[in-house]
């Protein structure tokens, strides 16, 4: 836990994707407190506007075609204040590096129970 889906336009260079990948589990690791080496994520590209549909604006933000989309499956067990820490935290993080808007930053949490789990073996590890 947790599985991390990021979606991102296509076209980016590896250095790119790695801080991505980089800075979202850095953020997981200091603000939900997961150990170092729990580390899941599928890393998708897309073409702008074809592929990834959505709005040029919405709730007031305007967004660029470097739009990425970040889901994250974890365990049903953060307050508010930790998922808000934890928003910030990716934003802050893949603003300095790689460099992406804020604005282009659309992340999505969704929280399971422990039993939902299984890491291999047929066997339900958090059960």
């Amino acid at each position: 836990m947790p599985l991390v889906r990021i979606s991102v336009p296509s076209g980016k260079r590896a250095e790119y994707l790695k801080a991505i990948s980089d800075g979202v589990h850095q953020a997981l690791v200091e603000i939900f407190k997961i150990p170092a080496d729990d580390l899941f994520q599928i890393i998708t590209e897309h073409i702008p506007a074809t592929q990834l549909v959505r709005p040029k604006r919405y709730l007031g933000i305007d967004y660029s075609d470097d739009l990425m989309v970040i889901q994250i499956t974890a365990n049903d067990t953060r307050t508010v204040e930790q998922k808000k820490a934890l928003y910030k935290g990716i934003a802050e993080r893949l603003s300095k590096s790689p460099g992406v808007r804020t604005q282009d930053i659309l992340i999505n949490l969704v929280e399971v129970k422990k039993e939902n789990w299984s890491f291999g073996n047929g066997e339900a590890q958090y059960a």
